[in-house]
């Protein structure tokens, strides 16, 4: 969305306290069975991507990155498993406050980057991904 004055994007503006109390919230919306088989992962956020993770995903100037799961996929994990940092998804301020325009918009973008990200922990390729949120868009419609 862009704004007709200034021809420049409008987002939203938010505190780093307020963006982090809705990534808080989108965790705990996670539905349950979820939730708790989640462990040894850590839900931090920064203001945006560094230009390695940037490069990691061959990203132009223009392409914008939500969020980054680091870690070993649940899948992936066998039973020598243990004694290892926790995995970390990264939730990125900026990019997703240029994205939206109002907080209802913000939440809900939050919400699925989380999701996503979640996702990517418990193993879900990006197309797989793509695909559930897909068929969540349609069931909300």
């Amino acid at each position: 969305m862009t704004d007709s004055a200034s021809d420049q994007p409008v987002s939203m503006k938010i505190s780093r306290q307020a963006f982090e109390q809705l990534v808080l919230d989108a965790i705990e919306a996670i539905p349950k069975p979820f939730r708790e088989r989640m462990e040894n992962i850590a839900v931090t956020v920064e203001s945006r991507p560094t230009p390695a993770q940037r490069r990691q995903f061959g990203l132009r100037t223009d392409d914008s990155l939500l969020g980054l799961y680091e870690g070993l996929p649940n899948t992936r994990r066998g039973a020598a498993y243990g004694n290892i940092l926790p995995d970390k998804i990264i939730i990125f301020q900026e990019p997703l406050s240029r994205l939206c325009p109002d907080l209802d918009t913000l939440r809900e973008e939050v919400y699925q980057t989380v999701w996503h990200e979640v996702g990517h922990y418990f193993g879900l390729s990006d197309a797989k991904l793509r695909r559930l949120e897909r068929e969540r868009k349609r069931k909300q419609r």
